[in-house]
């Protein structure tokens, strides 16, 4: 059985579930969302007991000062995502979108050097982010600008992006 980390967090969206190794976050997602997250961790993880720590690696602290408006507190957190190859690469480059900034599932594709045509296989990916904020899949938004796919609910995402001065019509 492997031993992590649990913070919740209160903020704007609600509170947040925020699961360390102690190193790195593991997963960070919404309450409400808890069946979602243990289902990832048990897949990465195998057996998982949460046990709770108060800003575990101080990635609680990181978050309060994103909502706060410092956009760029949750850069240095490591993550420990797991998942393929392929999923890893889609959140490696995940994080390299600037806050306030958007791209599409398609261009997401061909900054990974897979093409347009590989734009479903990084939507896929992305519903399988298992750090929801700190690796930034609500900044990857459908071909015609909407706010499609996020975990956490569509309002969300589009609280996330006008949060960090996103400027999308559809806002």
């Amino acid at each position: 059985m492997t031993d992590l980390l649990l913070d919740r967090l209160d903020s704007p969206l609600g509170e947040i579930l925020i699961v360390s190794d102690g190193e790195a976050l593991r997963a960070l997602d919404y309450a409400g969302y808890e069946t979602r997250m243990h289902a990832l961790l048990r897949k990465r993880c195998g057996d998982v007991r949460l046990r709770y720590a108060a800003d575990p690696g101080g990635a609680s602290s990181r978050l309060r000062a994103y909502f706060a408006g410092d956009l760029r507190a949750t850069e240095a957190l490591a993550v420990e995502t797991g998942g393929t190859p392929f999923q890893q690469d889609v959140w490696s480059e995940l994080r390299r979108i600037a806050p306030g900034s958007t791209l599409t599932y398609g261009e997401l594709a061909v900054r990974l050097g897979r093409g347009p045509a590989a734009s479903r296989a990084v939507g896929l990916a992305n519903s399988l982010n298992p750090v929801a904020i700190v690796v930034p899949c609500h900044r990857v938004i459908g071909a015609n600008a909407g706010l499609t796919g996020y975990a956490g609910g569509l309002d969300k995402k589009a609280w996330l992006l006008r949060h960090e001065g996103a400027q999308l019509a559809l806002l």
